[in-house]
């Protein structure tokens, strides 16, 4: 089975690893740069473009970029995901880069997450602050690597933050602090397993852990428990690759962030897992397994096709184009019931193509 994959990404080290990999299972992978991306919306209906011209088709498209892309990441997938197979859904996009939204899902699904706070007007907002036990966190709903998330110890400090965020305009999420001693645990999530964990502490006087932004990363192996959490709050958004970003609290772990477009450096180096080659392995299988599911779709389909006309046998198909090669549908080697070991007579003219098996003795 000849496959052809591609990787839409912002060109990060990561991505270069995860397509390095990938190609030790599929010939040609393609490295697309999204901000290269284009979506058309028109009475005909929608097209992804890229640098201009309708995008290839591929078997496997792997999805990923910053939550300033996650519309357009958003609607690729929905256009494309029935024709390829893509590890992340839709809404996943819209989910995983809105710390709001994540907050919301997550606990409409069991998973523990930390108290957390919202309000509608500056004023609802102060009187939270008044009542809520300090430290806490405020964040940004969007935003990534530790980016967009303050840390406010009493309620001086948090009114004088939430004035500056109402005079710019910006929406936050107010969040009890868990002190774990600058402390988070990442878990890297590939196909309902968790395949790397880290836990990362931060530097000193610094309370986010976050690797980019100077924290240190030791690997570590997460519990039962944990992993399952892990899992399952990956799966709840529609992401099939996934960081899990969790704080080991009194009350066990409490899912504070996922991330769809992980960095793999820092826990590649902390924990000697080469992630990218477990994630290439898992998008192999699955593109292998979704190319097999619909090839066998549309067999049966022109199967009926065949079936409906009887003698004579004609349908009207589209051909899969690889590179100088034509890939004839399944069922034609069915029907015709060709086989590698036969020699063939084809005949080729301007719009026109015919196969037929060379027979001894018999004339061309």
């Amino acid at each position: 089975m000849t496959l052809k994959a591609a990787v839409i990404s912002l060109g990060s080290k990561s991505s270069k690893w995860t397509i390095d990999a990938l190609k030790k299972y599929i010939r040609t992978v393609d490295d697309l740069n999204i901000k290269d991306i284009e979506v058309t919306l028109s009475p005909k209906g929608l097209d992804v473009l890229y640098k201009g011209n309708p995008i290839e088709k591929y078997d496997c498209i792997y999805a990923k970029g910053s939550f300033r892309y996650a519309p357009l990441l958003r609607t690729i997938t929905a256009i494309i995901g029935n024709h390829a197979y893509m590890p992340i859904k839709p809404e996943a996009f819209t989910i995983a880069h809105d710390k709001l939204l994540t907050q919301l899902v997550l606990q409409q699904n069991g998973i523990p997450t930390p108290k957390a706070f919202l309000s509608a007007t500056p004023e609802a907002a102060k009187k939270i602050l008044k009542n809520v036990n300090y430290p806490i966190i405020i964040k940004f709903p969007h935003g990534t690597q530790g980016k967009g998330v303050m840390f406010a110890d009493s309620f001086a400090s948090a009114s004088s933050m939430l004035d500056a965020l109402i005079a710019l305009k910006q929406p936050f999420l107010i969040q009890e602090y868990v002190e774990t001693g600058g402390t988070d645990i990442r878990a890297i999530v590939v196909g309902g397993k968790v395949v790397a964990s880290m836990r990362r502490t931060a530097e000193l006087g610094e309370k986010r852990a976050n690797i980019h932004i100077g924290g240190k990363g030791e690997a570590c192996t997460l519990d039962a428990h944990a992993k399952k959490i892990a899992v399952k709050a990956a799966e709840i958004i529609g992401a099939e690759i996934c960081a899990v970003d969790i704080l080991e609290s009194v009350k066990g772990p409490l899912v504070i962030e996922l991330n769809i477009s992980p960095g793999l450096q820092g826990i590649t180096k902390a924990t000697k897992v080469d992630i990218a080659a477990k994630i290439a392995r898992f998008l192999y299988k699955k593109t292998k397994e979704f190319s097999e599911k619909k090839g066998k779709a549309a067999s049966s389909e022109i199967m009926r096709e065949i079936s409906a006309l009887g003698p004579g046998k004609e349908i009207i198909t589209a051909l899969d184009f690889r590179g100088d090669r034509i890939l004839l549908p399944e069922v034609v080697a069915k029907e015709t019931k060709f086989t590698e070991k036969d020699e063939l007579i084809i005949k080729v003219q301007k719009g026109k193509l015919s196969i037929k098996k060379f027979e001894i003795g018999k004339k061309k």
